[in-house]
């Protein structure tokens, strides 16, 4: 693949980095019509580059055959008008088997899951990251690091052996660490994408990230572009402003352990009729009481 292509994948990568849920029908099968009733909304809404296969499109829960489905759906209602990042993991034969049906539709970039596996080691990290990103070395490549422990110089040596990997999802909640990590890897070397979503978006772009991850934006796509848009031109008053209207949703999201990170996006959704707030285990639907509030979060937002 030519640099030229490259630039063209980092170039996307530095902004709203959204991240569709995968409806599902009655049956608890993956709604197809909803599915793509949503990402054209997303597209309408002004998107510009989609990760199918996230986590706010419950990744872990899905089956092989429902993870290509997710892809092809989103490479078909994308077209030539967004750029798709695909979410790939669990073992590395599987990995480079998704990334290379990502690159088969067209796609042009792959994101790497954090493995999951207990016992990681800063060099078994690199290798694995390694195994993938030689396997499609036509495609752009976007780990996805939520290890605290991991060293900037260690992605530093991935990109040295895969210059394929051309950006960076970090979502380690730690702004400090995050600025020294870009620091030591090589700031200019990656296109860093704040990946904890808006919450940390001010913070991470104070620090040199240049796009952020969203799950909102399936809610309120203008709400994460304005977000963005501030961010951009340096305006952090206005950033903030977002942050403020969003900071109760993201809170709901994150608390006890982030445990309805998907299920309050999904329940904003069907507040609106946009989907059915079916999640899979180990999600779980909000109880009763709580789905009033963030319906009234959702009609408050000008969408």
């Amino acid at each position: 693949m030519s640099s030229v292509t490259f630039e063209t994948a980092r170039a996307a990568l530095a902004d709203v980095v959204a991240i569709p849920v995968t409806p599902f029908a009655e049956d608890g099968s993956v709604d197809q019509e909803a599915h793509r009733a949503l990402l054209r909304r997303l597209l309408e809404g002004g998107v510009r580059i989609l990760t199918p296969n996230g986590n706010t499109g419950e990744f872990y829960t899905l089956t092989p055959e429902e993870r290509r489905l997710v892809t092809e759906l989103t490479v078909e209602e994308a077209g030539d008008r967004a750029a798709i990042l695909v979410g790939v993991g669990h073992d590395v034969p599987t990995a480079v088997a998704s990334a290379r049906h990502a690159g088969e539709l067209g796609a042009r970039m792959v994101m790497v899951h954090q493995p999951v596996h207990p016992y990681v080691s800063q060099a078994g990290w690199v290798d694995y990251h390694r195994a993938i990103a030689e396997a499609v070395p036509e495609l752009g490549v976007v780990p996805y690091i939520r290890n605290a422990q991991l060293s900037g110089f260690r992605l530093a040596e991935l990109a040295d052996d895969c210059p394929n990997v051309i950006g960076v999802k970090y979502a380690v909640p730690d702004a400090a660490k995050f600025a020294a990590f870009a620091r030591d890897a090589g700031l200019d070397r990656f296109v860093w994408v704040a990946g904890l979503a808006e919450p940390y978006a001010p913070s991470y772009f104070s620090a040199g990230a240049t796009g952020f991850t969203s799950g909102l934006v399936n809610v309120a796509p203008s709400v994460s572009l304005t977000m963005i848009e501030a961010l951009r031109s340096g305006d952090y008053p206005a950033a903030m402003k977002v942050w403020e209207q969003i900071r109760r949703f993201e809170e709901l999201r994150a608390a006890h352990g982030s445990a309805n990170n998907v299920t309050v996006v999904k329940e904003a959704l069907a507040s609106l009729g946009l989907c059915r707030r079916d999640v899979r285990p180990p999600s779980r639907t909000l109880p009763e009481d709580e789905r009033a509030e963030v319906a009234a979060i959702a009609a408050g937002w000008s969408i």
